[in-house]
């Protein structure tokens, strides 16, 4: 049941991955335009979510523009709004200008908070902001993704963002083409040309531009759809045992702490809220996001160092019986090492969803279940930890019942 099962999701993924960049993708090339043009103008991304799922979106988005994981990209002003900070619309309404971009996250009619975040797109769109969503809700640029799995929609708009961010920078290398700009001399692409051959267009040729971008477009969604069935065929054994672990952790009373690193500490706030809050009538399970109390993380790296940030509170909250899970991109970060390690020492349970080579996590044997997603492009690598962690969340519950 559980083989196939894990097929069916696979199957649903690839295909809702296909239709929707497909069909969006002539879209997606043009919004990367105008939202390169806002911040030409001095605007910001303003990403906003009151549910604890849109929250990690709206941390993610911020986090991805402000501190560029790929060498050579320019840090982009980006902040996040979630309901920690009262109201999205009166939020909003201190800090967005007419030049700004914003983005809402968990905005469907029914969805936790959809209230507020409509009510705060409403505003950004008076306003005169750029406004995107990912429901019908009034948005000048809505993308709707096309599954009836909340796990499948979030893993399409995360691709969504990443490109988006990934494909406004090309942008900029045409700021002739930006409106308000004059134009200037043809780019020479130089070492980037292998990457983005379309740099080197004259800039007076807009559309010429635009087709190369989408075609950049279609080429990361199928670069994302293959990586997905990598990670979730090649880490299906790996995957079973550490569902069927977390259940016993589960049904033990035991609790699941949660840590990661910038995208992955985002990652970090879906996996609980998906346990804490989880869709299609499954139970609440005990979660906790280590990287949620920034008093705590800074209180910690103030005085001791960023390596003991996770440790410490592993420490603090570890018990025999509780299990850890820890996402890391390059599965080396020496704070999630000594997480892992005291979790070990302590007697958790250990899990961890890995990139590239599945680095010392997998190469020193230092979680009893590893994820390895192999990639060396971290944008892609997150979109399929997604994919992992949202697969392993419904696996809990279907060995439960395969037990049963």
């Amino acid at each position: 049941m559980i083989a196939a099962r894990l097929d069916e999701l696979l199957e649903w993924r690839t295909e809702a991955n296909r239709k929707f960049f497909a069909a969006e993708a002539e879209r997606i090339a043009r919004l990367c335009h105008r939202v390169a043009e806002r911040f030409a103008r001095g605007g910001r991304l303003i990403a906003l979510g009151a549910s604890p799922a849109a929250r990690s979106d709206a941390r993610h988005v911020a986090v991805e523009f402000v501190h560029p994981v790929i060498v050579g990209k320019r840090a982009l002003p980006a902040i996040g709004l979630t309901a920690d900070g009262g109201l999205l619309a009166l939020q909003l309404g201190l800090v967005a200008g007419p030049d700004d971009i914003v983005i809402g996250f968990g905005t469907a009619v029914g969805e936790d908070g959809a209230e507020q975040a409509r009510a705060a797109l409403a505003a950004a769109l008076e306003r005169g902001c750029l406004t995107i969503a990912f429901s019908t809700v009034g948005a000048e640029w809505e993308f709707k993704p096309p599954s009836d799995d909340p796990f499948v929609r979030q893993e399409l708009v995360e691709t969504l963002y990443h490109i988006l961010w990934e494909l406004v920078h090309v942008l900029f290398e045409h700021r002739g083409l930006l409106e308000g700009r004059q134009t200037q001399p043809t780019h020479d692409s130089g070492a980037s040309s292998f990457l983005y051959p379309f740099l080197a267009q004259q800039e007076h040729d807009l559309d010429a531009v635009l087709a190369d971008v989408r075609r950049s477009v279609i080429m990361k969604a199928e670069e994302v759809g293959e990586l997905r069935v990598r990670t979730v065929t090649g880490g299906r054994a790996d995957l079973c045992a550490a569902a069927a672990a977390l259940r016993a952790v589960f049904d033990a009373n035991g609790a699941l702490l949660v840590f990661g690193n910038g995208g992955s500490a985002t990652d970090a706030m879906d996996v609980v809220a998906d346990f804490r809050s989880p869709p299609h009538g499954w139970p609440a399970r005990r979660a906790l996001d280590l990287t949620e109390d920034t008093a705590i993380l800074t209180a910690i790296a103030n005085d001791i160092g960023t390596d003991a940030i996770f440790a410490r509170q592993i420490i603090a909250y570890g018990r025999q019986g509780d299990a850890a899970l820890a996402l890391s991109t390059s599965g080396s970060s020496r704070n999630v090492i000594q997480a892992l390690e005291e979790a070990r020492h302590r007697g958790l349970c250990t899990v961890a969803l890995v990139g590239y080579d599945g680095g010392r996590i997998l190469a020193e044997g230092l979680a009893d279940h590893v994820i390895v997603t192999p990639s060396q492009h971290i944008p892609r690598i997150q979109e399929a930890q997604a994919t992992a962690y949202h697969v392993l969340r419904e696996l809990v519950e279907l060995v439960g019942e395969a037990a049963g």
